[in-house]
């Protein structure tokens, strides 16, 4: 199960274990029991403080829990095989429940160890989900920190059945008590704010009594994160302010194009992002979802940042970088059906539509690689492009027209999708030179059509936006308002690229730079200092 380079890169991850642990495995009589076995039996050969053992009595077979030998109160169970991007997972619940301390805020953890009441989790991920790792951790650590939190973490694949009957359409899937929790990505403080209704005041109190920034950067993806490296290396008191740092790069899974990287995966370039800002004394907020934006009164005066936990912060300057967001089909059926058979990101739910008829809208670069990668997994795809062509590379579209089970649709407006009342059965057609209408009977429809700028908390600030709600900025990012700048996906920049958002908002860094070392302090902040 382990090959030389896995099996030495955990035996360097034990070497840091402080007290024993114990592997408990509830196996069957089928391949992947056998294969589980194996795996066990490998890490627990690694190093003396890990044993495992096979008499667990789990309903779900194959499963092992993870407990630290000293308090079998405290225990993670894996339910199938944590490869893929999960192998990091299984090392982070082998470190901490053997005592080498997470690198998490101490106040989250005395968050989790505070919690009262009795938390069963049940979450479902798949080996190719980017988005479920943080999920998984999250709860791992709940679970290994507090007795009273349980978590079940259950490779969709090797439970189809389960995942079948509990309506399982989307990963990351998870459930507390048997009562569906949340779908979709979550970070450990998110999970804590919906668990601990006093979070929210708290970290609301807690942001707005920061001192006011010299650059305050809205958005914390390649743009805003460019932005907040070169301001704080020009000395400037600076802070991040994001919904969630790294943005569209955690949806991102191959990069191919970044120049002197031949490949990274998205997940793992937001890591390097974050570990960059984390090397000067950037204030990086997460979970900071902007609400609204009070200009400085005068030139030199602080600018306003209303959150939506009710925090208000305030800089002399700012830099908006808050990118874009998947664009919805905007007809019946898309809402309804959303993570019941409607879904945008194909790497995360692909494997949970093994064998079954799909459709992807979208004939773009992304709607293609899309229908490319399912037609490996789903038994057909039928790709939908509005357009009377496809405007993918021709690379791409030459290596989709290969493919035997994809069926292509150009001059295709979707116009409705149904279902049964709990998930997606098909989806209706429109041919837009002929006018008539085709049903399609389908489990599952991935949403490619392009992005839809984060800008409608800004509709009354002053700020000016293009037609397609862009905001406007020259050549040095700079806005109509006075010490407010905007970079990457967020503005009327054309080719939303990751290296493109990258060189923007050092652009706009530089920018604002400038804007600080021309324009003294207003009076109100001259006073206040």
């Amino acid at each position: 199960m382990l090959d030389a380079n896995l099996t030495q890169q955990l035996t360097t991850y034990l070497a840091n274990l402080r007290e024993p642990v114990e592997l408990v495995a509830s196996l069957g009589d089928d391949a992947k029991s056998q294969q589980t076995r194996e795996l066990l039996e490998q890490i627990a050969a690694l190093h003396g403080d890990v044993s495992a053992s096979f008499d667990g009595t789990d309903d779900r077979k194959p499963s092992f829990v993870i407990r630290r030998a000293s308090d079998a109160t405290k225990w993670v169970r894996f339910a199938g095989i944590p490869a893929g991007h999960e192998f990091t997972s299984l090392v982070l619940a082998l470190l901490w429940a053997g005592g080498h301390p997470p690198k998490v805020d101490a106040d989250l953890i005395e968050q989790i160890r505070a919690l009262e009441g009795d938390y069963n989790f049940e979450m479902y991920f798949s080996l190719s989900c980017h988005n479920c790792p943080d999920v998984v951790q999250a709860l791992t650590l709940m679970a290994l920190e507090n007795p009273r939190i349980t978590a079940t973490l259950i490779e969709g694949g090797a439970f189809q059945d389960e995942v079948e009957e509990r309506g399982v359409m989307a990963v990351p899937a998870t459930f507390l008590n048997g009562e569906s929790f949340y779908n979709g990505k979550m970070e450990l403080a998110e999970i804590l704010a919906k668990l601990d209704k006093g979070s929210g005041a708290k970290a609301a109190e807690k942001l707005s009594a920061k001192d006011p920034f010299e650059v305050l950067i809205v958005g914390g993806g390649p743009a805003g994160a460019s932005s907040a490296i070169y301001t704080a290396r020009k000395g400037f008191r600076t802070g991040i302010a994001a919904e969630r740092f790294g943005g569209q790069l955690h949806d991102t899974l191959g990069i191919e194009n970044l120049p002197g990287t031949p490949y990274t995966e998205g997940p793992k370039l937001a890591g390097q992002l974050e570990t960059h800002v984390g090397e000067y004394e950037i204030d990086l907020m997460n979970l900071a979802t902007a609400n609204k934006l009070v200009p400085a009164k005068e030139k030199g005066g602080l600018h306003r940042l209303e959150l939506g936990n009710g925090a208000t912060l305030s800089s002399r300057s700012l830099i908006i970088s808050t990118g874009a967001r998947w664009r919805n089909l905007g007809v019946p059926g898309e809402a309804e059906y959303r993570n019941k058979g409607v879904a945008y990101c194909p790497h995360c739910d692909g494997p949970l539509f093994k064998g079954k008829r799909i459709a992807v809208i979208g004939g773009g670069n992304s709607g293609v690689e899309a229908a490319i990668d399912l037609a490996k997994i789903v038994g057909h795809v039928t790709l939908v492009e509005f357009d009377s062509k496809l405007r993918a590379d021709e690379v791409l579209q030459a290596k989709l027209r290969s493919l035997g089970n994809v069926e292509i649709i150009t001059s295709g407006q979707t116009t409705e999708i149904t279902g049964d009342g709990s998930r997606v059965d098909g989806m209706v057609v429109k041919d837009r030179n002929s006018g008539d209408e085709r049903s399609i009977e389908l489990a599952g429809v991935f949403v490619q059509i392009g992005l839809v700028p984060n800008t409608e908390w800004l509709k009354d600030s002053g700020l000016e936006l293009s037609k397609h709600g862009e905001i406007v900025i020259d050549e040095e990012g700079r806005t109509n308002l006075p010490g407010v700048f905007a970079a990457g996906d967020v503005t009327t920049v054309p080719y939303k690229q990751i290296v493109v958002a990258m060189g923007e908002g050092s652009k706009a860094g530089l920018s604002a730079f400038d804007y600080l070392i021309r324009n003294e302090p207003a009076e109100e902040i001259a006073q206040a200092a």
